[in-house]
């Protein structure tokens, strides 16, 4: 059982960048069990455990403990911005067609490089809700619009206004170096 609950302690520290640890009186907790709240994890800035019906009942030794997922609430909403993948079938709606500024990277799905720029990219898409918008190209998928553009190498970002290429980035940037150009055109 020990092993279970740290097992998944590692995997929730993984998947989320921090969760605080709710200590629970200690009639709430079964002597068999390992003490959890001996767990020290960064303080959470999108999650938050807060005291919930399922937590108040604990306080009682003789009722069942509750699952630990019915005690996390998720008080994040509308704080993630999706990058929408683009085809050669939308390319010309979505991006030339644009009234607004867009960042298109041309990707890969076995391109190492790319998978490291796309978190950045889902950065910037929510850094300039409104002012930008962000789509993904897959190459293989997509090959003309890619040959088009003569993209011979990825990732390849490349910004558009008003339908027209204003610039081209190649390669895993750091988020300052698209941040740079981003603004010269937004």
């Amino acid at each position: 059982m020990h092993d279970n609950i740290s097992a998944s302690s590692s995997t929730m520290a993984t998947l989320f960048d921090s969760l605080t640890v709710v200590r629970l009186p200690s009639a709430a907790v079964s002597p068999v069990a390992p003490r959890l709240s001996s767990l020290l994890l960064p303080r959470s800035t999108a999650l938050r455990l807060r005291p919930s019906a399922a937590t108040r009942l604990l306080a009682s030794p003789s009722r069942r403990a509750p699952s630990r997922a019915s005690r996390v609430v998720c008080e994040a909403q509308n704080t993630t911005v999706e990058v929408a993948p683009i085809t050669d079938a939308n390319w010309q709606s979505l991006v030339l067609e644009s009234e607004t500024t867009v960042l298109v990277e041309f990707w890969a799905p076995w391109c190492g490089p790319c998978r490291m720029i796309h978190p950045i990219i889902d950065e910037l898409a929510k850094d300039y809700v409104g002012k930008l918008k962000c789509y993904k190209l897959n190459t293989d998928e997509s090959p003309s619009t890619a040959t088009r553009y003569g993209i011979r190498s990825i990732p390849t970002v490349i910004i558009f206004k008003n339908g027209e290429k204003k610039d081209t980035i190649i390669g895993a940037v750091p988020k300052s170096t698209l941040t740079t150009s981003i603004e010269k055109f937004v």
